[in-house]
């Protein structure tokens, strides 16, 4: 195993949108939850969810997670990219001029909109929905301004109306909804585009939610919302991937204006597949060494344990084994001792009584001298003093076989 693949990063680059957006502004979040766990978070602006998921696909950007919204891309189209779900709504807003004329979606033939950029995730979403209504995109005067200067505009009434697709807590969001001479207009007929257009949904904007004092808006409105992923390339070190999902949860867990609290991160893949490593924190939480050690610590110590796992496997039945072995070798030498001791026996057997035994008594002699000399586990020490014994009963018989034939036990031998 080498040293990269021991070590898990420092740092990571993550796509965040333009800057003041609310992808913006959820990115500097995460990195502050990432930076107190141990990881640094480098935030790169783009134009948009477009730019965002054409980083992500490719891999010399160095961009390893982006938040996308919904309907952006597929996992036949995203092979390399997953999921680790979805972590809060994004509402498209139409805002216009209180004194133009309403009409939804259908009634921006004709007039100056303004509806991000080309390839932005506010266009594609508006390009969707114009589809859906059977509105021709080419009947209306799209006018590419970011999202700041095109609040500019409207405020100026130098556009008719703008689209944005944002979070509620977006500042230009914040600043149209209470301005005085704005309106949100909701999106009639929005029950038929959540069932003609899956991806979205349908969300309420509470009347006088943004300036109560001056009842902004001043009725309740129904709008259209996209789900927002956060995304990853689907090689992401698995522990850069837990800590992205804590700072998901301590970020979007919060109860907001379009969702109750708990509700994201939610265990689910809008257009991409949750990766392994999603579906296990949903079931299970964060591993457990990386709850009580630094992140780059507790990976290098996983590492090391699946390393070791195959020679714990090893060794689990050597510990069960070796006792048993010991025992036997340990056996064997005394069994050994005891087998010259059968020899010796044996040739005492066939000396004729008055037989001079003086060299099996030698040979016995040396044999007990061994047998004091065994180094063995207390457990065993009974054996050598048991094999001493059965040396002294030989040596006996073999002071009884030395006597003269016909001699008197315990006596003294004839003369």
């Amino acid at each position: 195993m080498g040293t990269s693949e021991m070590l898990a990063p420092r740092t990571i680059v993550m796509a965040t949108g333009p800057e003041g957006g609310a992808y913006s502004e959820v990115a500097a979040r995460y990195r502050d939850s990432l930076e107190r766990r141990g990881l640094k978070l480098r935030l790169r602006a783009t134009e948009g969810d477009a730019e965002n998921l054409a980083l992500l696909r490719d891999r010399r950007s160095g961009v390893a997670a982006a938040l996308l919204q919904s309907g952006m891309t597929r996992a036949e189209r995203s092979p390399d990219l997953a999921s680790l779900g979805t972590v809060f709504y994004e509402p498209l807003w139409l805002f216009r001029a209180s004194a133009a004329a309403a009409g939804g979606l259908e009634g921006l033939a004709g007039k100056r909109v303004a509806a991000g950029g080309e390839g932005s995730g506010t266009r594609a979403a508006v390009l969707e929905l114009l589809s859906v209504a059977g509105v021709d995109p080419r009947s209306i005067r799209f006018v590419p301004l970011p999202p700041p200067a095109a609040a500019e505009a409207l405020l100026r009434r130098e556009i008719d109306a703008m689209l944005i697709v944002a979070s509620w807590d977006s500042p230009v969001v914040r600043r149209l909804v209470a301005s005085a001479g704005i309106e949100v207009e909701g999106i009639r007929r929005a029950d038929a585009y959540v069932a003609l257009a899956p991806g979205f949904e349908k969300l309420s904007l509470p009347m006088g939610v943004g300036d109560m004092a001056n009842n902004r808006p001043s009725h309740d409105t129904t709008l259209l919302g996209l789900k927002v992923s956060l995304v990853v390339r689907e090689d992401l070190n698995a522990a850069v991937q837990y800590l992205l999902l804590e700072a998901a949860s301590e970020v979007h867990a919060p109860a907001g204006l379009f969702q109750k609290a708990g509700q994201f991160p939610a265990a689910e893949g809008a257009d991409l597949p949750l990766s392994a490593e999603a579906r296990r924190f949903y079931r299970s939480g964060r591993p457990f060494l990386q709850r009580y050690l630094p992140y780059w610590v507790a990976v290098v110590a996983e590492r090391l344990l699946l390393a070791l796992l195959p020679v714990v496997g090893l060794l689990i039945p050597l510990v069960r084994v070796l006792p048993a072995v010991y025992s036997g070798m340990v056996r064997r030498r005394i069994v050994r001792l005891y087998g010259e001791l059968k020899v010796l026996e044996a040739e005492l057997e066939v000396r004729r009584p008055g037989e001079p035994v003086g060299d099996l008594c030698e040979r016995l002699d040396a044999l007990e001298s061994r047998a004091g000399h065994l180094r063995v586990p207390l457990r065993f020490a009974h054996l050598p003093y048991t094999l001493r014994q059965h040396i002294e009963l030989v040596r006996e018989k073999a002071a009884a076989r030395a006597q003269p034939e016909g001699a008197i036990a315990g006596g003294a031998p004839p003369r």
